[in-house]
This record gives structure tokens, C-alpha cells and sequence, in this order.
């Protein structure tokens, strides 16, 4: 019912910077949380950061200080500002969220956005 669409990604220096975004779209009844995760090649999916409906965050210790997870509830968007990227942020990057009528809450990924940084 709910389709996340990522896009922003792409090959960026060392010390250099990207903006990631995600939409909702199709049936949506109320997105609550929406989050940033990645995953490395041969590493398991980690959570990068997440933002509650009432924007409240929370980040992973490795990106704290240089990323910023915000969010345009009007329309159902989530960012992600990367800073000061590091090769070692390379990933690639999911976005996530839920999406609520009621009692009832789904969740939904999107098909991920490659990020590449070069030393």
C-alpha cells in the first residue's frame, strides 16, 4: 500500500557532503517513525538514525555530530544530510518507515540508494 522512494545518493569525496530523501506515497493512512539504515557489502543492516512523528531523534554513535535526520510530515518525506562523509560510510542506504490506521501498523522499506565515498 505504501511505496518509500529513495534517491540522492551517489560517488562523493572524502570530507564531502549528500542529501538523501524519501518519499511516501500510495495508501497512507498516518506515518509515525521513519528511519535511515544501512548496510555495507558482506555487513549486516544497521540503523543509522530515526525520527518519530513528533521529531525526535536518535543517530548511531559513528554518524553522530556529522549526519541530520529531519522530516516534512506535509509530505511524508524523510532526509538524511551527510557531512563530513567518511569511506567508511559507504553503503547502502534504506529508508524505512511505518504507517498506522488504528490499532493496525505496517512497515515498509525502500529499494535503497548506493552512497560511495572515495579517499
Amino acid at each position: 500500500q505504501v511505496q518509500l522512494v529513495e534517491s540522492g545518493g551517489g560517488l562523493v569525496q572524502a570530507g564531502g557532503s549528500l542529501r538523501l530523501s524519501c518519499v511516501a506515497s500510495g495508501i497512507i493512512f498516518s506515518i509515525n517513525d521513519m528511519g535511515w539504515y544501512r548496510q555495507a557489502p558482506g555487513k549486516q543492516r544497521e540503523l543509522v538514525a530515526f525520527i518519530t512523528s513528533g521529531g525526535s531523534t536518535t543517530y548511531a554513535d559513528s554518524v553522530k555530530g556529522r549526519f541530520t535526520i529531519s522530516r516534512d510530515n506535509a509530505k511524508n518525506t524523510v532526509y538524511l544530510e551527510m557531512n563530513i562523509l567518511k569511506p567508511e560510510d559507504t553503503a547502502v542506504y534504506y529508508c524505512n518507515a511505518d504507517d498506522s490506521k488504528g490499532w493496525s501498523s505496517r512497515n515498509y522499506w525502500g529499494q535503497g540508494t548506493q552512497v560511495t565515498v572515495s579517499s
